[in-house]
């Protein structure tokens, strides 16, 4: 071993019980580690002291630290000048594998070795920092959305740029008669705070207001965004992070039809009526008034979702009514009534008058009948069948998200967000809500997802202070979310490139531009560190400092391979460290009994998984590779958008590898894990051992 690494082996938690640590000292003397300790409880005050001290005045290039799972104790063990490295012999071995036996000690030993291997293949990182920072927030839109984050920005010392494109901020919220009661009382309507916003606005100095302008482009990375702006004000500023409020639209009615829309005079939508009441047009509104729930949500045929805040808005409504009208009658047929949280206070106090009739029912026509409007219900709660004869009809419209093409980006992947099936921002929807795919730019209010006001509120402030989190790190050289503070970030060597253009393909977050050959240029600060540009080039151009193509290689050699004599095989799996391998502490921390004829290397995300390293692994002997990583699909996420996917499509690719190698296809299994389903894990490797044991040892043993 050429570089300095030292190693500490704790033996509490059952280790040292289940495995020789002498034997563990002798592998790490055979590999040349400068000086190999050992303690019963590392991480307790005394262990630390003793592993600090130990490293004092002492020239190393690195520490590999034999102990617990690297999610335990996360920090305790980090060195400001040293990079290190953590074997996870509790949960991995210990705990999983029978105390004691050649096969736990074989599996401790080749842990050992591997984390030796991917401590002596890797450099310590140097923070990437743009030659110009900037500080500055942009936020895109002034309704809701905009002016709470604007103002919270504000509040928190930094510039904010607030653009809009209309003459006034205030957005749709400023056309309300009233709001939705967000606070006590809840039997009464709210005045809207989108004004006390507006007021707000004009006591703070660091909010510049851009009205009558629109976004021309948007260039460059987080930290430095050239952001060029048309209208009222034409020039460019520069901004450190994004924040998107733009909004939303109400669902374009011409396609309710079927709901009298266009056709009956008496039907409007639920924006009309609002219109008529800000503008105290009371004596357009007749006595008898229906409300159609759901006109358009929650239909396969129109919004698939619910819009949140339909049900809200027509008991706000229907309110309206009773207050200027008394006598009035006001009917509403729903699928069902959704107000949630403390708008179900609101909903009970409407619910108490007499004059509002609520029933749950499918409306089945809307025919006209002389002066008034018949509306046909069936499966309603008071008959089968039954006909209301009213005089208007209010359709409960729904919200689509505003398109984000005039964002105008200049990446090569769209000039808009990367967007869900319903146009709604995308990014990991479960972990990181506020998150697009554009690295430090954020989604917030109704763009993000259908929310009432205090909602939007409160996404707000959620999106600004990730976008002052984006800032901040990215000064520092870090990276953002889910790999926060990694100072890793890709490297490419570009006398190997080829232009293949995969690297700028299949990156989820447009971390490369590319210019008329195809040639990646790279954006380091857009980058999440993910490694799917490693998984994607077939030239090893790109590489961490800590994360290369060459670095796993030498952890793959660094296992022991039985020969097909000993008829113990070897299975490498490629863990995902975001839901896979967090799945797999579980099973230690449960004491599921796992075969010790398993190695695990985690990964950044199973997408960073390279050919070359299975390649590698066959030729070496090892007999199946399994590939675990985060479930795809609509209702779990990949941590990484789309590196699930990815290695699925790569299939193709690898069996043409293992056709060359006359390598059977079951060598090879990529499997999904929710980072529940720990439960799963012992029968996962059990059952693809036997498929293996059928096969039979990989004929590159020995060799």
């Amino acid at each position: 071993m050429d570089r300095k690494i030292g190693i500490f082996i704790c033996s509490g938690c059952d280790i040292g019980k289940s495995i020789d640590i002498s034997r563990l000292k002798a592998v790490a003397e055979k590999h040349g580690a400068a000086f190999c300790r050992e303690h019963p409880a590392l991480c307790s005050k005394n262990g630390t002291d003793f592993y600090y001290s130990e490293l004092e005045n002492k020239e190393l290039h690195g520490v590999v630290i034999a102990a617990c799972s690297p999610r335990s104790k996360a920090g305790m063990f980090d060195h400001d000048r040293l990079l290190t490295e953590r074997v996870n012999l509790r949960e991995q071995v210990s705990w999983v594998m029978e105390p004691g036996h050649q096969d736990t000690q074989s599996a401790a030993e080749d842990y050992l070795r591997m984390g030796i291997a991917r401590v002596a293949g890797s450099a310590r990182p140097v923070p990437f920092r743009d030659s110009y920072h900037s500080s500055e927030i942009l936020v895109v839109g002034a309704g809701i959305t905009g002016l709470t984050a604007a103002l919270e920005a504000d509040s928190a010392g930094y510039v904010v740029h607030l653009v809009e494109k209309a003459d006034r901020p205030g957005g749709y919220a400023s056309k309300l008669a009233g709001q939705i009661p967000y606070k006590e009382p809840f039997n009464r309507i709210a005045d809207p705070v989108i004004f006390k916003r507006i007021e707000e606005l004009g006591t703070r100095k660091n909010i510049n207001l851009y009205i009558k302008t629109t976004i021309a482009t948007i260039k460059g990375q987080p930290g430095n965004f050239e952001v060029t702006l048309h209208g009222a004000y034409n020039g460019t500023i520069r901004v450190g992070a994004i924040v998107t409020a733009m909004g939303m639209k109400p669902y374009d009615p011409s396609a309710l039809s079927h709901l009298g829309y266009g056709r009956l005079p008496g039907v409007l939508t639920s924006v009309e009526f609002e219109e008529l009441i800000a503008t105290r047009r009371y004596s357009e509104i007749p006595g008898r008034v229906l409300f159609i729930q759901c006109a358009d949500s929650r239909d396969r045929e129109h919004l698939p979702y619910c819009s949140n805040t339909c049900c809200g808005t027509t008991l706000k409504q229907a309110t309206y009514i009773r207050e200027h009208n008394p006598s009035a009658e006001v009917y509403i047929i729903y699928k069902d009534i959704r107000t949630p949280g403390l708008q179900e206070k609101f909903y009970r106090a409407v619910q108490g008058d007499d004059a509002i009739m609520m029933t749950k029912g499918a409306v089945t026509g809307v025919n006209p009948n002389g002066n008034q409007i018949d509306v046909e219900v069936k499966d309603s709660l008071i008959d089968e069948q039954i006909v209301i004869p009213v005089d208007m009809v209010v359709l409960a419209v729904g919200m689509v998200p505003t398109a984000t093409e005039d964002l105008n980006l200049q990446y090569r992947q769209g000039t808009g967000l990367p967007e869900l099936k319903y146009r709604f921002p995308d990014s990991h929807f479960i972990c990181f809500p506020y998150e697009t795919r554009r690295t430090g730019i954020y989604a917030a209010g109704t763009i993000r997802a259908p929310m009432d006001i205090p909602s939007c509120m409160a996404d707000a402030s959620g999106a600004v202070f990730k976008a002052i989190q984006c800032i901040e790190a990215v000064k520092r050289g870090e990276a953002v979310h889910p790999r926060s503070g990694d100072l890793s970030w890709p490297e490419l060597y570009m006398d190997r490139c080829t232009d293949c253009k995969r690297c700028t393909e299949e990156c989820p977050f447009g971390s490369y531009d590319e210019n008329e050959k195809g040639t990646p240029i790279p954006n380091p600060a857009r980058c999440r560190r993910c490694g799917i540009c490693i998984g994607s080039c077939p030239e090893r151009v790109i590489s961490f400092k800590d994360y290369s193509i060459n670095m796993m290689t030498e952890v793959i050699k660094a296992v022991h391979i039985p020969d097909e004599f000993e008829e113990k095989p070897r299975i490498l799996a490629f863990v995902c460290e975001n839901d896979a391998y967090p799945a797999f502490d579980m099973a230690g921390i449960k004491r599921l009994s796992i075969s010790p004829y398993v190695r695990i290397i985690p990964v950044r995300c199973i997408g960073s998984v390279n050919k070359v390293w299975i390649s590698d692994a066959l030729s070496l002997g090892f007999d199946g590779i399994l590939q675990i990583g985060c479930k795809p699909g609509e209702d779990y996420q990949c941590h990484y958008i789309h590196g699930s996917e990815l290695t699925e499509k790569r299939g193709k690719n690898l069996q043409e590898t293992l056709e060359t190698m006359m390598l059977e296809p079951e060598r090879i299994k990529t499997v999904f894990l929710e980072i529940n389903e720990y439960d799963k894990i012992p029968g996962i490797i059990n059952d693809y051992l036997e498929e293996i044991e059928l096969i039979g040892p990989n004929p590159f043993k020995g060799m």
